[in-house]
This record gives structure tokens, sequence and C-alpha cells, in this order.
């Protein structure tokens, strides 16, 4: 469940500071007008990942179970690569995101109410999309037969919410590049089961083989449905009888995900760098 909940914190939190960003810009720059389009911008941004998020849920009910898995696994691997690249973007632009924000409003307010719109949809709709589809691949990997995974998602939003309630109104501040980056790696360890229980369902559908080749099996010292076996489920997909195959792609992914995304000075953006200072990490709403 907290595993979930992190997902729904660290995706929800991004889509609420941008439409908190958007809204204060338009009340700070006395375009009040301008609050309409925004916000059918944002409402249709949001009824599209929803129509996403039940398309995926229900969408495959009618597949066979090979098919099943191997959609299943797919959408997982995309998932990942997709948080995977949210994750560095975001810790990369956390700094300036607001003046990149504010930039496009502007263009969009010379352009008209059309304009308005398609910017809210486009900053926020990107998020929902990919809130969604992780969301789902989570829970999928997560499902322990109870309500509990879409729980965490749920209340991870709505601490979203409420933080970015706060933020606008002032009542609270924090270093918005410290906090993406750490949550950004609690995500990854997230991720990291998602994609190991990705593999098995392509292992499942007879897409990748080695399914019988098991890595170890604790299922007797850790069993699934103890309460310690469905807690390291829920926070990190935890197996206790993984395949082999499983085991090589999760430290893999784990292993040098984690090393690019906490490497010094910021391993992507070097060659950027290479020529000015590096700029500090004092990102603040």
């Amino acid at each position: 469940m907290f595993g979930n909940y992190l997902i729904g914190l660290r995706e929800g939190l991004e889509a609420s500071l941008v439409v908190c960003i958007l809204i204060a810009y338009l009340v700070k720059t006395e375009r009040r007008d301008a609050l309409r389009p925004i916000w059918i911008g944002i409402g249709i941004a949001v009824a599209v990942a929803l129509g996403f998020g039940f398309a995926l849920t229900f969408g495959s009910q009618e597949l066979s179970f090979e098919a099943q898995e191997a959609l299943g696994g797919s959408l997982s691997i995309v998932a990942v690569g997709l948080v995977t690249w949210m994750v560095f973007w975001m810790r990369r632009t956390a700094r300036h995101l607001k003046s990149e924000l504010h930039g496009k409003l502007d263009a969009a307010l010379q352009m008209g109410t059309a304009a308005l719109v398609a910017t809210a949809f486009l900053a926020v709709g990107r998020e929902g999309l990919e809130t969604a589809l992780f969301v789902w691949a989570s829970v999928r990997a997560s499902n322990d037969g109870t309500h509990g995974p879409l729980i965490g998602v749920l209340l991870g939003l709505l601490t979203s919410v409420v933080l970015g309630w706060l933020f606008y109104r002032g009542a609270l501040k924090i270093n918005l590049a410290k906090f993406f980056t750490w949550t950004g790696g609690m995500l990854v360890v997230v991720a990291a089961g998602v994609l190991a229980y990705g593999v098995h369902d392509l292992q499942e559908a007879q897409f990748l083989g080695g399914l019988s080749s098991l890595a170890f099996d604790i299922s007797a010292t850790i069993p699934p449905d103890s309460w310690y076996g469905t807690l390291l489920k829920g926070v990190f997909n935890f197996q206790p009888d993984p395949t082999v195959l499983q085991v090589v792609v999760w430290l893999a992914y784990l292993i040098v995900t984690l090393g690019v995304f906490f490497a010094p000075s910021g391993f992507l953006s070097r060659k950027a760098k290479a020529g000015a200072p590096a700029p500090r990490e004092s990102a603040e709403a």
C-alpha cells in the first residue's frame, strides 16, 4: 500500500503544482478572465486520464489468459520506461518549472481561449496519462485481492491535492528539487518491482522463457499471505519465488538507474554543463 501511496503522492503532486503555478500566475497578472479556459483544459485532461485508466482496467477482460499477461507485461514495461524518464526530467527541471510554464502561458494568452485550453490540457494531461498507466501497472503487480493498493493510490492523490492547495495559499514551503530527488529515488525502487512483475507476465504469456527457472524460493520463510509478506509486496512488489530472469532484470535496472539518478552533479546534464557552473538547486513553492 505504501508503494501505491507514494505513486499517488508523487505523480499527483506534480499535477497539483502545475495547476497551482498556472492559476497563481493568472491571478497575479490580473487575468482572471483566463481562469475558465484553464479549468476546462484541466477538466478534459482529468477526464482523459480517468478514461484511459478505465480502458486499461476493463478493456482486457475479454482477452485470453496469455493475451492478458502479454498485454499486462508489455504495458508494465512501458509504464516503467515512462516513469523513469519522468523522474529524471523532474529532477532536472524542478528548479525552473515555474518559469517554463509562465512562458507557455504568456504565449497562450496572446493566442486566445483555445490555446489556453490546450496549454492546460497538455500540461496536466501528460501527468495524468503517465499516472494512470503506472498506477494500473503497480496496482496489478501488487494486487493482493483487497482494495489496499487502490486505497493507497487515492490517499496519495488526496494528499497531493492538499499539499498543492497549501502551496498555493503560501502556507507550506519545501525545497522541491530535493523533494523530487528523494521521492524519485523511492519511485525507482517501486518501478523495479513493477518491471520484474512485467517480465514475469511475459514469461507466463510464453513470450519470454525461463518461467520454471527460479532464482530462489523462500515462500516457506515469507508466506505471501502473511502480514509481512503482504507488507513487502505492497511496498516493494516483493515476490518470494522469482525467476532468474526477474532477479537479473530487477538488479540491472535498480543498480544502473539509481547509480545514474544519484550521480554527483547530474550525470545526464554533464555535457550541457561542461562550460558553465551548475545552478543552485533551490526551488521552493
